[in-house]
């Protein structure tokens, strides 16, 4: 998402008028970085390997690693002295998956397709978000874009008031919704077809290609945008 504050550019009417962004805490944000990749991504596979080595089940080895990323919601709130817009929508998801585990334990098709559930359920809470004050992704642009300290959150929420930067995350965040309401569809109709064997090949496939795609989009289009926001401010200035 930092295309997409590059992109608030796109908004501004004079160049004087867009506010800089402050001064990041390297230490803090790198900080931020480990924290969240370790606990979110990182420690959940390795004790869901390591609890289904040991004879665990797929439900209990799941929602034990699941613990991780609850972990990392208290770590932020300790931290920040918040609980924000993403820490929301990682435990949500997390009982989401939680459940459908759950009720997918006692069939193979639904564990198949669980994560087409979750994935689908994503795609439709980012269209969902289009009608609400700010999209989903505006939210996500701040968690990454960002240290988490009052400075730089106060300027990404500054961004909000140029008409480019609205623009920007509110595609950005119709384009992810579409994209995975589709993968979790075919994921969902492949399941359906292929063997269990054939799935667990596939699957990871369509997980990883999507979310790849995406950002390789959302990088493009945010220097897309970017430029376009220059060559506009420039504009304005040889004009005023």
């Amino acid at each position: 998402m930092q295309g997409a504050r590059g992109a608030s550019d796109e908004g501004a009417a004079r160049p004087e008028e867009r506010p800089a962004p402050p001064a990041r805490s390297g230490r803090a944000a790198a900080l931020g970085w480990l924290l969240t990749l370790a606990l979110n991504v990182a420690a959940p596979i390795l004790t869901y390997n390591a609890l289904r080595d040991h004879g665990w089940s797929e439900v209990a080895a799941l929602l034990a690693g699941g613990a991780w990323p609850v972990l990392d919601s208290v770590v932020h709130l300790v931290w920040r002295r918040r609980l924000d817009e993403f820490a929301l929508v990682t435990l949500a998801f997390l009982m989401i998956t939680a459940v459908v585990t759950l009720v997918g334990a006692h069939s193979a098709r639904a564990l198949l397709i669980k994560d087409s559930a979750v994935t689908g359920l994503f795609g439709l809470l980012c269209l969902a978000t289009l009608l609400a004050p700010r999209p989903l992704m505006f939210y996500f642009g701040r968690k990454f874009a960002t240290d988490g300290t009052a400075a730089s959150t106060a300027w990404w929420n500054g961004l909000w008031q140029f008409e480019g930067f609205r623009k920007s995350v509110t595609t950005m965040t119709t384009v992810w919704g579409v994209a995975y309401c589709l993968e979790a569809a075919v994921r969902v109709g492949l399941s359906y077809t292929l063997s269990a064997d054939a799935m667990v090949i596939v699957s990871p496939f369509l997980i990883y290609g999507v979310l790849g795609g995406l950002v390789l989009w959302t990088s493009a289009y945010g220097k897309r945008a970017r430029r376009k926001g220059e060559e506009r401010a420039a504009a304005a200035t040889v004009q005023g």
